[in-house]
């Protein structure tokens, strides 16, 4: 097994019995992307519905979220918004499939590029890019997605399971590059050489480099303080990217917005305040797609109780 800074690669260890269902799961995955794209979409929407029928722990928090952030959202519209998210969480199974095993002619089709013409000035400028997003369930697609367009480095998590975290890579990696989220001494250097790295601030990462920042109707929400440390410590350009399911059911637009000119440098509680500005502006352009199954609020100031019982 690699250390945590290296990329990781094959090893023997990995034809072991007991990772038969990964490789028998990764041979599916391969198997679902040859299906129509509408078959997919289709399916993917079918699937998500069970999966919140059987998943109520998961609804439940993502009922809480849409709770806290709209608090002027009614019953009927936070269930049907539900029936929604659910629906696209189902559809983000087939895309990780499209995004590890789609050749690139077949990405390119189903995705509307807008703003990134921009990625060219920046070029010229020879200045790296910090491009925010946000934990949508189309953003392993849409990384994937962005680099046929301007290959860069995404920030990644790597899995337990060695046999899966190889896969994972090898997907992430096809038109990319990829960077541990602990190696933040690497995404400095990358940028410091004019490459762009995609980075998505919007989870509680807990109490370790945070602040509290207002987050829609959560006036302290635990907010990195990551994105002011990557771009300053960078010298990076600070652009948004926001990528949407179109409703008409053929594909994507991806949105690369101007760079964030007022970014705070030099204060990183007011980094993490404008930055989650972005947030919810880009929540906002397909909130029903957004990952509201996560316990974005799990953290509390001292003394304050969990917005979760």
């Amino acid at each position: 097994m690699s250390n945590k800074h290296e990329a990781p690669t094959f090893q023997w260890s990995f034809l072991h019995p007991k990772y038969l269902h990964t490789w028998i799961g990764v041979g599916l995955m391969f198997l679902i992307s040859w299906l129509p794209y509408r078959v997919q979409r289709f399916l993917g929407f079918k699937i998500g519905l069970v999966i919140m029928k059987f998943f109520k722990s998961r609804k439940k928090i993502a009922d809480r979220n849409l709770q806290l952030c709209f608090p002027e959202m009614t019953g009927g519209e936070r269930e049907a918004m539900l029936k929604e998210n659910f629906e696209h969480m189902g559809m983000a199974l087939f895309e990780t499939c499209m995004a590890w095993f789609w050749p690139k002619w077949r990405i390119k089709k189903h995705m509307k590029f807008v703003g990134f013409e921009r990625l060219e000035q920046l070029k010229a400028s020879k200045k790296g890019g910090l491009v925010l997003a946000v934990h949508s369930f189309n953003l392993e697609l849409g990384a994937r997605a962005f680099g046929t367009h301007t290959p860069g480095y995404g920030v990644y998590r790597p899995n337990t399971n060695p046999v899966y975290d190889w896969f994972q890579y090898r997907g992430r990696t096809r038109d990319n590059g990829a960077i541990d989220r602990r190696d933040v001494k690497r995404m400095v250097k990358e940028m410091r050489k004019g490459e762009l790295i995609w980075y998505a601030p919007d989870h509680d990462y807990g109490r370790h480099r945070y602040t509290w920042a207002p987050l829609f109707a959560v006036e302290k929400a635990c907010t990195t303080t990551g994105t002011h440390l990557l771009a300053s410590a960078g010298q990076a350009t600070v652009f948004t990217f926001t990528i949407t399911r179109d409703r008409e059911g053929t594909g994507y637009t991806m949105t690369l917005d101007p760079p964030l000119e007022a970014f705070p440098y030099d204060d990183e509680e007011a980094a993490a305040i404008y930055t989650n500005k972005f947030v919810e502006r880009s929540i906002l352009r397909a909130p029903e797609q957004y990952m509201w199954l996560h316990r974005r609020f799990k953290s509390r100031p001292d003394g304050e109780p969990s917005l979760y019982d």
